[in-house]
């Protein structure tokens, strides 16, 4: 791998350069490229400029960076999670026609949930998750459904904190999350009324591989009212059947 006088890499620095682009960046100047990527603006600069050479990004009439339709498609086609999302967006799409609020899809990524589908619906209650988006597993109904079935050794270097609050309903301390955490394994779902917004509840639910192993969070999130709980039976039909319909490919054999 050719390596810059100061010994980093080349990928290296290109990575920094994509991983500039954060949730609701459209595009990007150079000079803020830069900036967020720690790179001297010439460096930057010529970087940016090969990658739009193999169309991995790609500039805006007015010289903005945007991703590149060829770095979507790449990704896209080797997601990992391609086959997850594949089984569940028809059923996501039937509870939507059902609730009319968000429905979302979450996987564990590092010590965060990260969001890889999403559905809403104009008038929905605020919802601050997005597709690439991520929140931290303690606070949103998602995270917490995925951290209670984590390794445990990752439950408790979460528990061990720190916790960020958003609301004054979000756990905020270590036995508030170990008791969270027994409640979700025991009934099988997360309830979370207020934790991220005083006004939204999310309701999770585990989406299992053939083996049983949790590989998802099926979500919903809704207004703070009475009516919430009465939704979470039709989510739990909704992962069930997401989980029938995962396929994945036969073992290798030897």
């Amino acid at each position: 791998m050719p390596r810059t006088q100061g010994g980093e890499s080349v990928l290296s620095r290109v990575v920094r350069i994509v991983e500039t682009f954060a949730p609701g960046d459209s595009a990007l100047s150079v000079t803020e490229i830069a900036r967020r990527s720690g790179l001297h603006i010439a460096t930057a600069s010529r970087l940016v400029e090969e990658l739009c050479s193999f169309g991995w990004l790609e500039r805006d009439n007015d010289r903005k960076v945007r991703v590149g339709m060829r770095m979507w498609e790449v990704v896209s086609r080797a997601s990992p999670t391609l086959s997850l999302r594949e089984a569940a967006m028809p059923i996501m799409e039937d509870i939507h026609g059902i609730v009319g609020q968000h429905i979302q899809l979450g996987v564990l990524e590092g010590d965060e949930v990260l969001f890889i589908e999403r559905l809403t619906a104009p008038g929905a209650v605020i919802n601050y998750t997005r597709v690439a988006g991520r929140l931290p597993l303690h606070a949103s109904s998602s995270g917490l459904l995925l951290l209670a079935y984590a390794a445990p050794a990752q439950q408790e270097r979460i528990i061990a904190g720190p916790l960020k609050v958003f609301t004054g309903q979000t756990i905020s301390n270590p036995s508030q999350l170990r008791s969270a955490l027994a409640d979700v394994r025991r009934q099988g779902y997360a309830f979370l009324a207020g934790h991220i917004h005083p006004d939204a509840t999310g309701i999770a639910v585990p989406v299992r591989d053939p083996a049983g192993k949790v590989v998802a969070a099926l979500a919903i999130v809704l207004p703070n009212d009475d009516t919430a709980r009465s939704r979470i039976a039709v989510l739990q039909a909704a992962s069930a059947a997401v989980s029938r319909a995962m396929v994945y490919p036969a073992p290798p054999q030897h």
